[in-house]
């Protein structure tokens, strides 16, 4: 038997007489001039034969960028070209020259006897690949490699919360301002996943991880810091006394500090619990941090390491200690001290959150009155505190009024007038993710310092009552209009979809919704579509914050006040109208690497686009 002559991976095991059906005959050497094109793998195998020497190559025919046919191309100094787009390739090892094309899949060759054979079998770990390529796609900020190692990842069945720690580590780790938009989406979109339908979880990861990549593009990376060194003998330091020096720290803007006290707090293994409120405290020993964003991106943080494991605490929580540190402070504006002074207002009334939190709970019955909730909604701020004070005194539940404080936030987005000007929707929106930041927060790790950010937000709301001035209407208040709608759920949900093609379908996106809730239809095919219609946009980032916001204050309302999470949705509905449509590019991007997993010809017209003319 002749030698195997080594090509690209070629074998040699010795193995070339047994074919074992894994060896596709190409033809003798001799006869090989040009490329050939033979069937296997998943798109054809083009097979190149050297100019110089015997090695033949094999490479998968469809370019890994856009799917163009190799053998198409051309081939000079060992080089394959891609005459698509351009791609080039080491015809030996299936490299790439351009990482936005990714390596093309190469198979081993056997020359036995003079005649070349192509080894078809798949080699290589798919998953290990896939996982480095969209490391590779957050690095160079490339949308396309992104989705496309997304999806191959999720057709492996790797489970989401892996693909979601890649990205949290990313984004912890390259961008020296620490925590940022695309991280909150990122978190945002893995809360949503078990209500969207199975295509549109590979979108939301999807625009999760691009927009980690966009916030580091260009940025300079974060170098982590070390715990406290330990030493033998030596106790661990208590979890109150890093809390203590934490919070100090970050009073005085010492980011360093801050970022070796909590380090040092998640390495002994403190709980998350504990670690949470270290954070959460810390944020609330100022005013409304940084536009209510601060409280809001702790929560992501404990929900994202919810989801991917507390055993990422030292890698993901650091990134949080810049925007603590330098956080803008609402006790600075004026608006909070005039013409009325809100911190002078709060502060002695502060003195007494820790009787009125062992108060709180001592009658589970006691629901927070829809009479709370127009007080909140008014223009006395100090009624507002007095009337949060008397629920906590009389025993309601601490998530009973973090979360009335929430409803009626998102009741601000829901009487959103169209006559303020359009980049107040996001002032309304700042209130509300806030308000659901300290709800949730409570819920995980409840104290009376944190309470003081259910005040914060609720005095956040007295400043946004300009914003219902006039007041839009909400739908239950129209009845004609809801009348003139059908009754449908499939009707319901279709009319809703092309409305958000048209912009500022605000009021009628609203209708459509109550009227479907109020049919009693199932809501979770509506919070699927509302999914659905965020992440065909090219969505701005607090559009993800409603959705997903929305989405939990309505599921723990629905049970018992169906009426207020009824409004929740249709605030939600009418935040994405408002900002719908967008080009919708990230879509088309999407589009092309579906029809590239399933073999498509992008040279061809798509089956959806020649059946729609």
């Amino acid at each position: 038997m002749a030698a195997i002559d080594t090509g690209i991976g070629a074998r040699t095991d010795g193995a070339g007489a047994d074919t074992n059906g894994h060896l596709i005959r190409v033809g003798p050497r001799a006869e090989l001039h040009g490329v050939s094109v033979i069937s296997g793998g998943r798109h054809g195998i083009a097979v190149f034969p050297s100019s110089v020497s015997e090695a033949v190559y094999a490479v998968d025919n469809r370019c890994p960028h856009m799917g163009f046919p190799l053998h198409k191309g051309s081939v000079a100094d060992g080089i394959l070209t891609c005459h698509w787009h351009h791609a080039r390739f080491d015809l030996e090892s299936g490299g790439t020259f351009d990482p936005w094309a990714d390596d093309v899949q190469t198979y081993p060759t056997v020359i036995e006897d003079g005649i070349v054979y192509v080894d078809a079998r798949p080699h290589g770990n798919r998953v290990a690949h896939a996982k480095a390529r969209l490391w590779d796609g957050l690095e160079q900020d490339l949308n396309l490699v992104v989705v496309k190692n997304v999806l191959a990842l999720l057709e492996d069945a790797v489970p989401p919360a892996e693909i979601l720690a890649i990205g949290g580590h990313f984004g912890a780790t390259y961008r020296r301002g620490g925590w940022a938009a695309g991280l909150t989406i990122l978190t945002a979109m893995g809360n949503l996943l078990p209500k969207l339908e199975p295509e549109d979880q590979a979108l939301a990861l999807y625009h999760g991880l691009v927009n980690v990549a966009g916030d580091c593009a260009g940025q300079p990376p974060r170098f982590a810091l070390d715990p406290l060194p330990t030493h033998d003998g030596r106790p661990a330091l208590a979890a109150d006394r890093l809390q203590r020096w934490f919070r100090r720290f970050i009073d005085v803007r010492d980011a360093d500090g801050a970022e070796r006290s909590l380090l040092t707090a998640a390495a002994s293994g403190t709980p998350p619990s504990t670690l949470a409120d270290i954070l959460a405290t810390a944020a609330t020993d100022h005013f409304f941090l940084d536009g209510g964003h601060t409280l809001d991106f702790v929560n992501k943080a404990s929900e994202l390491l919810d989801m991917i494991g507390w055993q990422e605490a030292t890698a993901i929580l650091p990134s949080l200690v810049p925007g603590l540190a330098m956080a803008r402070r609402s006790e600075e504006l004026n608006s909070w001290r005039h013409p009325v002074d809100l911190v002078a207002l709060l502060e002695p009334k502060f003195a007494r959150l820790p009787e009125l939190f062992a108060a709180a709970g001592s009658d589970p019955e006691r629901h927070a009155s829809g009479t709370l909730t127009a007080t909140l909604l008014g223009d006395d701020p100090a009624a507002i505190v007095a009337a949060l004070a008397t629920a906590l005194a009389e025993g309601a539940l601490l998530s009973a009024v973090s979360r009335q404080v929430s409803y009626a936030a998102a009741l601000r987005v829901a009487r959103f007038h169209s006559s303020n000007e359009f980049s107040d929707w996001i002032t309304v929106l700042h209130t509300f993710t806030n308000a659901n930041a300290v709800h949730q927060l409570l819920r995980r790790s409840p104290s009376p310092e944190l309470l003081r950010g259910v005040y914060h937000a609720a005095m956040r709301l007295y400043l946004d009552r300009f914003l219902n001035t006039p007041a839009a209407r909400l739908p239950e208040e129209r009845p004609g209009k809801l009348a003139a709608l059908p009754t449908g759920a499939d009707t319901l949900l279709v009319g809703l979809r092309e409305l958000l093609d048209r912009e500022q379908q605000i009021e009628t996106a609203g209708l459509v919704v109550h009227r479907y809730l109020s049919l009693e239809h199932d809501p979770a095919p509506l919070i699927a579509e509302l999914g659905h219609l965020l992440l065909r946009e090219d969505a701005e980032f607090h559009s993800y914050q409603m959705l997903e916001a929305g989405a939990a204050l309505h599921s723990e309302l629905a049970p018992e006040d169906p009426v207020a999470a009824v409004r929740v949705l249709v605030a939600v509905a009418r935040y994405l109208a408002a900002h719908a449509p967008t080009s919708r590019a990230m879509l088309q991007t999407a589009k092309t690497a579906r029809r590239l997993r399933r073999g498509e010809d992008l040279a061809t017209e798509p089956a959806e686009d020649a059946e729609a003319d």
